[in-house]
């Protein structure tokens, strides 16, 4: 049974951070889950050094995404045609642990097409390579395959995302059990 949610994305570095986290949490709990957002928790104030805060960040988001029972991604691009690199962890991370992900993405296109229309100047001249002359990946789906592929995108926003993921839990859980 799904009850938990990881909030995973871009959110936590947003200047209106906490109180993101405070709307998705609500559409979460409207929807019947808890949210669990990682700047829900406070680094101990005796952490001083960078290091010492990023290791227990890591450590905290770990435990949450050990306490939920699945993922709702922002995976909007963030900083350039790709999503954020501690988003991209945080689901193969769920992946791997095999937990469900729901991710969400403002628009319809492929993944090439989408950085043509938003990234237009990372695109080469030629409209197949980058500007540095590597392949974009183009498979038709709109993120690289290794998110595409075990993780459902909704094109939306977390609401439209959280509206997939109870028809999911609904159907999981009016399937027969053997």
């Amino acid at each position: 049974m799904i009850r938990t949610l990881y909030l995973a994305g871009p959110d936590v570095f947003r200047p209106d951070a906490r109180e993101r986290g405070r709307m998705l949490k609500a559409l979460c709990a409207e929807a019947g889950f808890e949210g669990l957002f990682p700047l829900d928790q406070e680094v101990p104030a005796h952490l001083t050094a960078p290091a010492a805060q990023a290791a227990w960040i890591y450590r905290a988001n770990i435990a949450l995404l050990e306490r939920a029972d699945a993922v709702l991604a922002n995976l909007d691009f963030f900083r350039g045609p790709e999503p954020d690199s501690g988003t991209c962890f945080e689901v193969g991370y769920a992946v791997a642990k095999g937990k469900p992900v729901f991710g969400y993405i403002p628009e319809h296109g492929s993944f090439a097409q989408r950085i043509r229309q938003r990234h237009p100047q990372a695109i080469g001249a030629d409209g197949v390579l980058d500007t540095q002359g590597w392949s974009i990946e183009e498979f038709g789906l709109p993120l690289n395959l290794m998110l595409s592929v075990p993780a459902p995108l909704v094109v939306g926003d977390a609401r439209t995302a959280l509206v997939q993921l109870v028809r999911y839990r609904d159907a999981r859980e009016a399937a027969p059990t053997k």
